[in-house]
């Protein structure tokens, strides 16, 4: 006996590490100290530009919606919404992403999917100007099913400590403002699966969605970082929220201080097609909805009630609108 008998093939992973290098590579900003294939990655944590620089974590997966990548083999968007969900994570906290590290585990390797997967990451490193600086490749047999794999990522990000968005500004008055979503992002797949699968086939063409279902279900999380940047560079927001699972009540709560209670409206905005289906095929209650899905919201901004149109002028490419108000409980 011997590994590759036993499944583990070490000769794969060196050559899928040979032909990641170079994308991986051109993710890499000046801070980042060595090449990949170390023990761990190295980056260069000065920040002379900052009076007192705080470092801001998370980790994150995609959950079942891969399920929807591997019927379609499709695996190069997956990347992109788990740097994008964990860029999201962060900047709720005013932070800038500084690099990211992967974990992507199979039952048995196939080069060309990882390859797919990875490019997907550096993709959205690049776009988000984060350094991809390490990550795992984990051979598995036995675990996964066949042609099936699972993928997470952490990210570490930073913010000066006086930047700090973490609520605790939000006060009676303040506006709630919604930036849309790009679709389900990577929340409620399981759900949607279950609902939508017993009716249509991927490949097909829903004329409501304008869109083969697997198209619309692939669509990729969306990135807030370029729309929030101006926000807090001109101190227009006293909170954010990423609309993730537990829906837009349940992820704005978590960042409102004792006293306060949020007022969405639910009529303020036009839930997308795909909801809408999930939830008339599915007969899903109004309230298992907006406790499952973004339903079209993808981040809550908070601000004082001055600084709403600011805000609203700013993010207008992301379809902003006023979706509530916080309130004295």
């Amino acid at each position: 006996m011997d590994y590759t008998s036993a499944g583990v093939n070490i000769e794969a992973g060196d050559e899928l590490v040979r032909r990641i290098k170079p994308l991986v590579r051109s993710t890499f900003t000046k801070d980042v100290l060595a090449d990949i294939g170390h023990f761990g990655g190295f980056f260069d944590a000065r920040f002379e530009t900052m009076r007192h620089p705080v470092l801001v974590s998370s980790t994150d997966g995609v959950g079942t919606k891969l399920k929807i990548a591997f019927a379609m083999n499709i695996h190069s968007t997956i990347g992109r919404d788990l740097v994008n969900h964990c860029v999201n994570d962060i900047l709720a906290c005013g932070a800038k992403p500084l690099f990211f590290l992967d974990y992507f585990a199979t039952g048995k390797l196939n080069i060309a999917v990882a390859e797919q997967v990875i490019s997907g990451l550096v993709a959205a490193c690049r776009e988000n100007g984060c350094a991809l600086i390490g990550g795992e490749t984990a051979e598995m047999p036995s675990l996964y099913a066949e042609g099936e794999y699972d993928l997470a990522g952490t990210i570490v990000g930073v913010v000066e400590k006086d930047a700090i968005i973490d609520g605790r500004a939000i006060a009676n008055g303040d506006v709630v403002i919604g930036l849309r979503s790009s679709g389900l992002h990577t929340n409620g797949y399981s759900l949607a699966r279950a609902v939508l699968l017993e009716r249509y086939r991927l490949d097909e063409y829903i004329p409501a969605l304008g869109a083969p279902l697997g198209s619309a279900l692939l669509e990729i999380h969306r990135s807030y970082l370029s729309a929030i940047t101006p926000l807090l560079e001109r101190k227009l927001v006293t909170g954010l929220a990423h609309i993730t699972g537990g829906g837009i009540e349940g992820n704005t709560r978590r960042i409102l201080p004792k006293g306060l209670r949020l007022v969405i409206d639910w009529s303020a905005w036009e839930v997308p097609p795909l909801f809408r289906l999930i939830q008339q095929i599915g007969n899903v209650s109004d309230d298992e909805m907006r406790r499952v899905f973004n339903l079209g919201i993808g981040m809550v901004v908070i601000c004082r009630p001055e600084h709403a149109t600011s805000v609203l002028a700013l993010t207008a490419d992301e379809q902003s609108s006023i979706i509530g108000r916080i309130e004295a409980a």
